[in-house]
């Protein structure tokens, strides 16, 4: 399998699917969605695979690491973005990719546990919250950009819907009135916050995230493998109910914002 915006590596039992982080990457990050609907498809049945992790860019030593974070906001103002979207194989490629990604990782029989590096922003955060454990570093930030109106971080300047898939995985991990701060405000918080309130299970220095996501893979492959994969599965038949009650129709409203922005020429409809 050849991947450009991300990379699949097996130890034993063991498979890590690595995001390369946007700003390393000359073609854009549209692929993204549906290169990882790829690899957790064939990750399913691969029955020597039992644990996934899935992680962003370490960063190099003294600096900060990437798990996901968008392009800049000038990315979102170039009209070419607009006129990939609205392109129909185009956003069949992306919003489809959305859909498989996050019904793949829900239907895996095996966990998954996401190493949060850095910043995980936007569809970041997204991919952070459809795992089955997460590890992060203290510091690193967790933001759901899509209605942050250029005010933090990276993303767009105008807003779009919560639509790859935020509005359903968000909900399953924050009390009602959290998760729409979180999304309605993009309202920031670290991991060290998130693990203060239960919403991830660890949140530790950097310099010891490798150590305790190790810890946790070599507990999971220390359970019955045909016990733990269909304890998964009967924990998430919630997690594939709400993805298919809301995840078509927030890509679609999202996907919706994107031809509005394109039509009007990049200005935000806010009396829409």
């Amino acid at each position: 399998m050849q991947l450009e915006t991300c990379t699949l590596e097996k130890d034993g039992q063991v498979a890590t699917v690595t995001i390369i982080p946007p700003r390393l990457l000359t073609g854009g990050t549209a692929d993204l969605h549906w290169e990882l609907g790829e690899v957790f498809s064939a990750l399913r049945g691969d029955n020597e695979i039992r644990v996934v992790v899935l992680t962003g860019h370490p960063g190099a030593p003294g600096e900060a690491g990437d798990f996901y974070a968008p392009m800049q906001p000038e990315f979102y103002d170039d009209p070419k973005l607009r006129e990939y979207v609205a392109e129909p194989s185009h956003a069949w490629k992306t919003f489809t990719g959305i859909l498989r990604t996050h019904q793949g990782m829900a239907e895996l029989e095996k966990p998954v546990v996401g190493k949060i590096t850095g910043d995980a922003v936007g569809f970041g955060s997204s991919l952070a919250f459809a795992c089955d454990l997460i590890v992060t570093r203290e510091d690193a930030q967790f933001i759901d950009i899509h209605l942050g109106m250029g005010e933090i971080h990276s993303g767009p300047g105008f807003g779009i819907v919560t639509g790859d898939g935020g509005s359903s995985v968000v909900p399953l991990h924050m009390p009602m009135a959290m998760a729409k701060e979180y999304l309605m405000l993009a309202k920031p918080y670290t991991g060290a916050e998130l693990a203060a309130r239960g919403i991830v299970n660890y949140a530790v220095p950097a310099s010891e995230l490798d150590a305790k996501t190790d810890e946790i893979v070599q507990a999971l492959l220390r359970r019955s493998s045909y016990a733990l994969a269909w304890t998964k599965r009967t924990i998430n038949r919630r997690v594939a109910d709400q993805l298919n009650l809301t995840l078509d129709a927030s890509a679609a409203y999202e996907m919706v914002n994107f031809l509005q922005i394109g039509v009007l020429g990049g200005k935000d409809p806010k009396s829409l």
